[in-house]
């Protein structure tokens, strides 16, 4: 059995090839066990704390029930729940947390927190999400892809369409540079990924044989994909100022059923991490349409509910990978 034990899991980058592969190995397996009833708990009464700055359907959901299957018991910690940044300071909250819980996970604003609480608690914290990084959606979204492609992961072609600055295309190209595989991230001129990221994700690419690029042109950046991902291109609780600019930059990089066409490939599948604003069925879409006269965002309805559209398997697969993270970790 390959050793993770009592490691934290704040960013894929931390991780090697080999390493990374265990974690979706181990993913697999348990998911088949679970299926199966054959699942063996390894997390039997660890306690575990869930700290949400940000309030959370999957990821809350995907840790909970992932802890329970394994035998574990979680406190949930909300967004008014912990007086960490407002009466004490994450590095406190880390030594109180520490000395009660086995395991820690943090889902909220900075990168900086989770690394505070992995640096001072003394026990595996886990990132949930942060603005910079998301690395347990994106185990999932390779699971996904590889269960679906029938593929190697060194072979799957994963392009981002939308914000090049966002959390989950960050964590995805770190994901493929660890991996191996081919990462295009296709964005405008002006939502280019941040420059260092940029260049550590293609460091690790050297060592690994991956491929990272950035386009601007969409046919050509979504060439050959075998995957087109897609998410929000705002944040909830920002100024329509920004919801305005974003509309503007974004609209052009909308995923529609041409831009899938445009992969030249029958194959191809289409992820995201959700929430999706594919539609005006919820409160948000029925207020963008009425602000900025917009029915769909990111992606069209049309290629939400298609057969290529892969979106609720990969956020079954948040609780199978998020489980193999806790175990890989944590498990006896």
């Amino acid at each position: 059995m390959f050793n993770l034990r009592n490691r934290s899991f704040l960013t894929l980058a931390d991780f090697s090839t080999r390493e990374m592969s265990y974690m979706l190995d181990l993913a697999e397996d348990l998911k088949k066990a679970k299926y199966a009833g054959t699942e063996q708990k390894k997390l039997l009464d660890k306690n575990i704390a869930l700290i949400f700055e940000k309030d959370s359907t999957r990821t809350r959901c995907a840790f909970e029930v992932a802890a329970k299957d394994q035998g574990a018991h979680v406190t949930y910690l909300g967004p008014s729940g912990s007086h960490m940044g407002k009466k004490e300071t994450a590095k406190d909250t880390a030594r109180v947390l520490g000395g009660m819980f086995d395991g820690i996970e943090y889902r909220g604003f900075s990168q900086k927190t989770v690394e505070t609480l992995a640096d001072y608690s003394g026990v595996p914290v886990w990132n949930g999400l942060t603005d910079e990084d998301h690395p347990t959606q994106v185990l999932a979204d390779f699971l996904t892809a590889h269960e679906v492609l029938k593929k190697n992961y060194a072979d799957i072609k994963f392009t981002f369409v939308g914000d090049g600055q966002d959390n989950v295309s960050n964590a995805l190209m770190l994901g493929a540079a660890v991996m191996g595989m081919t990462y295009h991230v296709v964005c405008p001129k002006e939502l280019r990924p941040d420059a260092d990221l940029l260049k550590k994700a293609r460091a690790i690419a050297d060592k690994t044989g991956a491929d990272i690029e950035v386009f601007h042109d969409i046919a050509e950046g979504v060439k050959g994909s075998d995957v087109i991902y897609a998410d929000v291109w705002v944040s909830m609780g920002e100024p329509d100022s920004v919801w305005a600019d974003r509309i503007k930059l974004l609209k052009p990089y909308q995923v529609t059923q041409a831009v899938m066409d445009q992969a030249e490939n029958p194959g191809v599948i289409f992820e995201h991490c959700l929430p999706a604003f594919h539609n005006t069925d919820t409160k948000v879409g029925a207020e963008i349409q009425k602000k900025f006269g917009i029915s769909e965002m990111e992606v069209t309805d049309e290629v939400f509910e298609s057969d290529a559209s892969v979106v609720f398997q990969e956020a079954e697969n948040r609780m199978h990978t998020i489980k193999s993270v806790m175990v890989a970790t944590l498990g006896d």
